[in-house]
């Protein structure tokens, strides 16, 4: 959520930039000087802000992506464990013949204690 404010207020930023210098022109030279052009001064700068952006993006994409495989990884073998455990007690209690209460306040020590 930080970072969508952060990102809010350069974009809010660069428009504010972009609104003040519309009329300044700069020159532009490609190529090792081969081919120049005039353009409003915005305009290169918006593009290395865009640049800029594409790249982080592309940089965070694959951690973020490695991320929620794991996620889902750990969360499916959470599961599984889970649902083991309960098969568990069943057959605890079958082959006992007793109720097993889920849920305790004490600890199976603090039984033994009393």
């Amino acid at each position: 959520m930080i970072r969508l404010i952060l990102v809010g207020v350069l974009l809010l930023l660069a428009l504010a930039f972009f609104l003040q210098n519309q009329e300044q022109e700069a020159t532009i030279r490609y190529f090792f000087g081969l081919l120049e052009s005039s353009t409003p001064i915005y305009k290169p700068i918006l593009a290395g802000f865009a640049v800029g952006l594409l790249v982080s993006g592309i940089l965070l994409f694959p951690p973020w992506v490695r991320g929620r495989i794991e996620l889902r990884r750990k969360t499916k073998a959470l599961q599984d464990a889970e649902v083991d455990l309960e098969q568990l007690r069943h057959s605890l209690e079958k082959v006992t013949g007793r109720i097993s209460h889920t849920v305790t306040d004490k600890s199976p020590r603090d039984r033994h204690d009393e």
